[in-house]
């Protein structure tokens, strides 16, 4: 008999096994299916959303020829993809300080060449709620060369000027649909929507576009007109062109409107480039054609991740196999005593192993194909653009289709060889041998865990990666080796324990062959999950801590332009407080300054204006090391700890967070009583209250004060045209130094963002100093959603406007729901790998079960036992994957580590702050909630009773 032969038999063979025991088959072709699914449509996904350089062109100039754009610098050369270009010749230096005139752009455009231009206004309209600041295009957004840029989605396109369109995201921010009325609130002009559109390459932009005429002109013959309506602000025009004939805007056209000024990207040139020789721009800067040719290298993490998918599988569905094999022991002893050989009994298991693996690769391919298009909108939402198309490469999937089908065979490899190696005598009488534990196996176990942490932590300290994705995967391995052992002592466990537990902790311990890989698998989904999830913790809080916040977080702020607009800040509060979700008092604040006020005379004509200055002291606890001479030294000699708690000092941080959230001036002292403790610097302390209360400053920066004291130097210089003040200060600018007493708050209180000092009111007028009512602040308990947003700026607007709110916005949602998923993910394989587990040791253990029943115990002792086994092996599987799972993460972290530090070493005011966190959510659902479920849904779908069977033998 041929090979061929003996194994088109052993495949019949093992297609009819499939056949007669369809529970199993169907488990182990879900088993191999899943991670190709999941595969499959990763890999379609990546290849899709990756837009093509075609695509991004279309994206850019929708199907127009070429885009046409001026550059405002008189002749250009550009390169042919119109991204980096440079004034002709010498041209630089002669241009430099003169304002260039516009283009009469249609004097550029070849000749017969069609075109329509574009031009953006930021510009607020009512809204359902109220009042939103948006973005109106002028854009004609019927014709066709807008289309591939610009896509209809509801409704239909402006048919006059009296007519918008909107993006999806702003109908829904606004509370408005097609066919609602939208005004835009300077000029009064009403406009219908008359449809809702879609830019493929932005879908969560929140734009409105309108016929060219429509919006800009009206508005500025009103302001025109009426001096107190504000001229709009429009950005630059630019051109979408097509050309006269089918060759479209060639390398000639494009070089003959660089003469005149303006930028083009072509379609043809993109497609047909001109040759090194014919570009002006790389024959005066070669530089510019020198590219970043992108690494072919194959990612270590990316081979990581398949080679896991693969043991993953393996593990997972070797048991069923093995299960398989010794319920069919009785029919490969027949195949022996019929003149089969050893390699035909292996033949017949691992055709199995053929037959499932190949039925799981194809469909698994085929689904993840299918979820791939039918979730495509989800993706591409998620994603933030449309997709060019979905891109399919055929060898890409039959790799994944024989990684599937090879997955399976080294499922059934294993089992083959134990079959192939039990005698014909054991496999007719049914009977198992025994067969002692390998001491070897957890020694080597235990000696390859530990080298592989050794590489990982080197990989990690050295910054290589590779090593730490190989020392991962060997110290897995490792750990892999050991699990028998460890569920070994798992069966000494159960002494004390009820009857249930007790059985499930030795039947896992009796057999290891079978709970051993389940509980293996889990430990390598688990791993993966803790890895990733500890990663990302890890590096969301590293960007909280290097965030700089414009204000505290839980604060909203009201702030006025002027004096004029301080008058409206009572209608401005009354809004805030109705339609905000606001949790306490408020703290209103002044602005303060000296001489003349530098926002309203800042010209230097005519005297100027007064300045003031907090002045810092030098020396120990007031000067930054980290910004001084000999920084570079020190930094070099700091552990990233030190570095961190140095940068956090009072003095160094007054370096780098020094943002103006209250007024232009870089002193960011306020005016302000106790309630501005409370409400936004969220200090309390009655003596910081009481001492605002007698007058007394509250300094929130230590590094400022020196024994108690600060230094404050004022110029009260007075402009000419500051008719009122300059009566009262005549003369030349008097300058005063003041050494004022002060409440010093603790070092933690100087990262406040936006105020360094509040000074109270009364002694600001005891200093000569001026102020203004310039806000209010408020604590709310979330940031003003959109709806929020409008309703008081269209109060606001209502009064007089010149009042604006301010919060700060830091979304986590993606982080929190990339954590969500993992999470899912590894419960998902922890239950399935659980649920096998208690499928096959009920198959494997219906002898023992029936013997159960028969001396009487009670149905519910069935139920428990299963609920019991299933916990035992994702308990275990879940521990053990949260230990396997740090090993990586931590090591990427030293890597990540290593890379701040080299940085910080160079600029020492670089943040080197690289923390590891642990994500105890998903570690807490996974070690606790998961294994319970598990527990519960095996109990629940475990039946009862037992049909008793006649014991053979």
């Amino acid at each position: 008999m041929s090979v061929f032969t003996g194994w088109r038999a052993a495949l019949r063979i093992a297609r009819r096994d499939a056949l007669r025991a369809k529970g199993r088959s169907a488990l182990v072709v879900a088993m191999i299916a899943l991670p190709v699914l999941g595969v499959t449509a990763a890999d379609i996904t990546y290849r899709s959303s990756g837009l093509s350089a075609a695509e991004q062109l279309t994206a850019r100039i929708g199907s127009a020829d070429a885009l046409f754009s001026d550059a405002g610098m008189g002749p250009i050369q550009q390169m042919p993809d119109g991204d980096m270009y440079s004034n002709e010749g010498d041209a630089d230096s002669e241009m430099i300080g003169e304002e260039v005139p516009p283009i009469d752009m249609r004097a550029v455009f070849p000749k017969g060449a069609r075109a329509i231009s574009e031009q953006s206004v930021p510009a607020s309209v009512r809204t359902a709620y109220g009042l939103a600041s948006t973005e109106i295009v002028e854009l004609k957004t019927s014709d066709r060369m807008a289309r591939g840029r610009i896509e209809l989605v509801e409704g239909a396109f402006p048919r006059g000027t009296g007519e918008m369109v909107a993006t999806k995201p702003f109908l829904k921010s606004a509370g408005l649909h097609v066919g609602s009325d939208i005004t835009v609130t300077v000029s009064g002009k009403k406009y219908t929507i008359t449809g809702a559109i879609e830019l493929p390459a932005d879908l969560k932009a929140k734009q409105l576009y309108a016929d060219p005429g429509a919006v800009i002109a009206p508005w500025k013959a009103m302001s025109d007109r009426d001096k107190k309506v504000p001229a709009p602000h429009p950005g630059p025009s630019q051109w979408l062109v097509e050309g006269a004939g089918e060759a479209g805007i060639v390398w000639t056209d494009v070089m003959a409107a660089n003469k005149a000024g303006a930028v083009v990207v072509s379609r043809q040139v993109f497609e047909n480039p001109p040759a090194a020789s014919e570009i002006p721009l790389l024959r005066t800067n070669p530089q510019y054609g020198s590219g970043n040719p992108d690494s072919a290298e194959t990612s270590a993490a990316l081979i990581t991740v398949v080679a896991m998918a693969i043991l993953e599988i393996v593990l997972l569905a070797g048991p069923a196999f093995a299960v398989g094999a010794r319920r069919a022991r009785r029919q490969l002893g027949l195949l022996g005593t019929c003149g089969g050989d050893r390699g035909q009994v292996r033949a017949v298991v691992l055709g199995g192993g053929l037959v499932l693996g190949g039925v799981g690769a194809v469909a698994g391919v085929a689904a993840g194909l299918l979820l791939t298009v039918v979730f495509r909108p989800t993706i591409e939402n998620w994603a933030g653009h449309r997709f060019g198309s979905l891109s399919m490469r055929p060898t890409e999937l039959l790799i994944i289709a024989v990684l599937g089908l090879v997955t399976g065979l080294l499922a059934a490899l294993a089992p083959a060889i134990v079959a192939g190696r039990q005698s014909v005598l054991e496999s007719l009488t049914g009977r198992r041998g025994v067969r002692r534990g390998s001491r070897v196996l957890p020694i080597t176990g235990a000696c390859v865990l530990a080298l592989g942490v050794a590489v990982a932590v080197y990989g990690g300290t050295s910054g290589s990666s590779t090593l730490v994705s190989g020392g991962s995967v060997v110290a897995e391995l490792g750990l892999l080796a050991c699990i028998p052992v460890i569920v070994g002592l798992l069966g000494r466990l159960g002494r004390r324990l009820p009857l249930s537990p007790r059985m499930a902790l030795r039947d896992a311990a009796r057999n290891r062959g079978r709970t051993a890989p389940a509980v293996a698998a889990v430990m390598a989904a688990v791993a993966g999950s803790v890895a990733i999830a500890t990663y990302m913790s890890s590096s969301v809080a590293e960007s909280d801590y290097d965030y700089i916040p414009m204000l505290t977080e839980g604060t909203v702020v009201l702030s006025a332009w002027d004096e004029e607009s301080a008058e409206r800040l009572p209608v401005a509060r009354a809004a805030v407080e109705q339609n905000m979700a606001v949790t306490g008092g408020r703290a209103d604040i002044s602005r303060v300054w000296a001489g003349s006020d530098c926002n309203v005379y800042y010209d230097d004509d005519g005297g100027g204006c007064g300045t003031i200055e907090l002045v810092k002291p030098s020396g120990k606890g007031h000067t930054c090391p980290l910004n001084t001479k000999g920084a570079k030294e020190l930094a070099a000699r700091l552990s990233a700890e030190e570095h961190r708690t140095m940068m956090r000092s009072p003095a160094c941080m007054d370096e780098y967070i020094s943002t103006g959230s209250f007024s232009a001036d870089s002193n960011n002292i306020v005016v302000g009583d106790a309630s501005l403790l409370a409400t936004y610097v969220k200090l309390d302390d009655p003596a910081a209250a009481a001492a605002l209360k007698a007058g007394t400053p509250v300094l929130l920066n230590e590094a400022y004060a020196e024994n108690g004291e600060v230094t404050l130097k004022s110029v009260h210089t007075y402009h000419d045209k500051d008719k009122e003040n300059r009566k009262l200060h005549p003369g030349p600018a008097r300058k005063s130094t003041d050494r004022l007493k002060v409440y010093v708050a603790k070092a933690e209180y100087a990262a406040t963002p936006g105020i360094r000092m509040i000074l109270p009111q009364r002694t600001a007028e005891r200093l000569g100093l001026h102020t203004q009512p310039t806000g209010t602040v408020y604590a709310v308990s979330h940031t003003p959603t959109d709806a929020e947003d409008q309703r008081v700026s269209a109060a606001i607007d209502q009064a007089g406007g010149g009042v604006w709110v301010q919060s700060d916005q830091q979304s986590r949602d993606r982080d929190s729901i990339i954590l969500l998923i993992l999470t899912l993910f590894a419960g998902v394989v922890t239950v399935g790998a659980a649920a096998i587990t208690t499928g096959l040791a009920k198959a494997d253990a219906e002898a023992d079960l029936t013997t159960l029943s028969a001396v009487g115990a009670p149905p519910r002792v069935r139920r428990a036992l299963s609920g019991f086994q299933c916990l035992v092996v994702a308990l275990t599987g879940v521990l053990l994957g949260t230990a396997a799972g740090l090993v990586p993460a931590v090591a990427l972290r030293l890597v990540d580590l290593r890379q701040a530090m080299e940085q910080m070493r160079i600029q020492p005011m670089e943040s080197a702050y690289t923390p590891i966190v642990l994500p105890w959510a998903t570690i807490g659902l996974l070690a606790v909630a998961v294994p319970l479920i598990a527990g519960v849904l095996a109990a629940a779908f475990t039946r009862s009773r037992l049909t008793l069977a006649r014991r053979a033998g």
